[in-house]
């Protein structure tokens, strides 16, 4: 148990560069404090002791603002940065390394018992205030950008942005977890500047045309 909690410490650490002392992440990294409730609440969920696991899951919440079920099945390193917004429903399956951002939802569709969830696999990175909804993966080394809305699976290693969210970009290397999730390149744009590109390209066969002319 103590090498678990020493190895959540070191991942904030290691994954928010303005983590200066021990005593500040104990005491003023929200996700950090959600992660060590939801263990609890989680234990006493698996020996059905469920109305003690949705307790401390709401003592969680009103403590960090996080919301994660006491169903929801966490890995190992697991990091939500800033934390404030986020939430994960109950059939939610984390792997290990799984980078989340603030007003993140991992939620469920429909009302059928059952799994309804995502599973988030490992090493994935999800951008502030998206969405992720329904009994879909996300799969290993993906990125989902700020504000996508992803209700489809996605392919390993892929970058997914936009509304609905679409794959722009699926890396030849495996990616390792980083924090400028800010940096996924922006669809529309690309859009636009293809556009911009066949615009010029027929613009100068035009001239050309003119000039034979001529």
């Amino acid at each position: 148990m103590f090498k678990r909690i020493a190895e959540d410490i070191r991942t904030v650490f290691d994954e928010d560069p303005a983590a200066r002392n021990l005593l500040e992440v104990l005491f003023c990294y929200p996700g950090l404090q959600a992660l060590w409730f939801h263990r609890i609440a989680h234990f006493f969920w698996n020996h059905r002791l469920r109305f003690l696991g949705r307790f401390v899951s709401q003592i969680s919440r009103h403590l960090t603002d996080i919301e994660i079920h006491p169903g929801a099945r966490i890995g190992r390193r697991f990091f939500i940065d800033h934390g404030s917004g986020v939430v994960i429903g109950e059939t939610t399956e984390i792997g290990d390394d799984v980078l989340l951002y603030q007003g993140v939802t991992l939620g469920g569709t429909g009302k059928e018992k059952g799994k309804r969830h995502p599973t988030i696999r490992n090493k994935v990175v999800i951008g502030a205030d998206a969405i992720v909804l329904g009994a879909i993966e996300i799969s290993e080394g993906a990125r989902i950008g700020a504000g996508s809305v992803v209700v489809k699976d996605v392919p390993p290693g892929a970058v997914v942005v936009g509304v609905p969210g679409r794959a722009v970009e699926r890396p030849k290397v495996k990616p390792r977890i980083d924090l400028e999730h800010g940096r996924l390149p922006d669809p529309v744009a690309e859009a636009v500047n293809i556009l911009l590109e066949k615009q010029e390209k027929l613009e100068k066969r035009i001239e050309k045309l003119e000039k034979k002319k001529r």
